[in-house]
């Protein structure tokens, strides 16, 4: 028989190869919140506000799964190597990578980083590109790493935005671990629709899904993807989802356990059987402009 002593050295190095073939549960999320500019009216959008909820919400979540999150609000705040995140959030008028100064520099580290596997999350405008951002068959580097965008008045495609009184948003596959803990909502909000997903008919790209719709517009109802997600080739994920516009939502449970699972998903990480469950404070914590919606005062000319 061959002596035991012989196979610890064996065993010892068979656990560290399967330790080292994908993240463990108790190992800690790095992710990144990028905050871009915004010119929407008090209580919509409030992407600075928006982007230390979001900070506050993962590293304070229920699951007591370990995440540490930077908020910044210029791309040379970057605190730590951006290498070391493992999701890259965004949130902002327009997808920030185009729109924060020095736009040329951000989209080549961006484009460096995501090569390398990492994940990506765009919330509501955030998904948006501009005609002038893409080349003329509507292709884009967001397109490939996050599976689709909002094609903001492009000559390619043209994408929708309208705010709906009640706007039902349901999970496209229940069995995706996105959809862990979260039910079907009731949102007063701008769901974008007719988004764009590629050449092809504006099918999804190989490797792209669903992941939550919406039948919409009412006088004229069909089923629109309102957030996507996709696996790259790259090994890295992405999602788009085009929600809250209006900055009281982040109040509705089953919206917040959908975005902070998408991100724990984009960082390769277990998502609960529950959800991402989060505590929130006051909405005034986070310092916004304003909690309600005060839209601007019409023009007297």
């Amino acid at each position: 028989m061959y002596p035991i002593n012989n196979f610890i050295p064996l065993i010892l190095l068979s656990a560290l190869v399967f330790v080292g073939c994908g993240r463990q549960s108790q190992d800690a999320i790095n992710a990144i919140i990028v905050v871009g500019p915004s010119t929407h009216p008090p209580g919509s959008h409030e992407v600075d506000a928006g982007g230390r909820l979001i900070e506050y919400c993962l590293e304070n979540n229920k699951n007591g799964i370990p995440i540490q999150a930077d908020v910044i609000y210029a791309w040379d705040e970057i605190p730590r190597d951006i290498d070391i995140y493992d999701t890259i959030v965004f949130i902002g008028d327009k997808f920030p990578g185009e729109r924060l100064p020095d736009s040329d520099r951000v989209m080549e580290e961006l484009t460096d980083v995501m090569a390398k596997g990492r994940g990506i999350v765009c919330l509501h405008y955030g998904v948006g590109l501009l005609d002038e951002d893409v080349a003329r068959d509507g292709d884009h580097p967001l397109l490939q790493w996050m599976g689709g965008y909002f094609a903001t008045r492009c000559e390619h495609h043209q994408s929708i935005a309208k705010i709906y009184e009640a706007a039902r948003i349901e999970a496209a596959d229940p069995n995706h671990p996105t959809a862990n803990g979260w039910n079907a909502m009731v949102l007063h909000d701008e769901p974008y629709i007719n988004n764009y997903f590629g050449p092809d008919d504006n099918q999804l790209m190989p490797g792209a899904f669903a992941l939550a719709t919406s039948t919409l517009p009412p006088e004229a109802p069909k089923e629109e993807i309102i957030a996507w997600g996709i696996e790259r080739p790259d090994a890295g994920r992405g999602i788009g989802i085009t929600l809250p516009h209006f900055y009281k939502n982040w109040q509705v449970d089953s919206l917040r356990t959908f975005i902070f699972n998408s991100i724990v998903w984009t960082a390769k990480a277990p998502v609960p059987a529950e959800g991402m469950q989060t505590t929130l404070p006051s909405l005034e914590t986070f310092n916004p402009v304003s909690v309600e919606f005060i839209p601007r005062k019409k023009s007297q000319n």
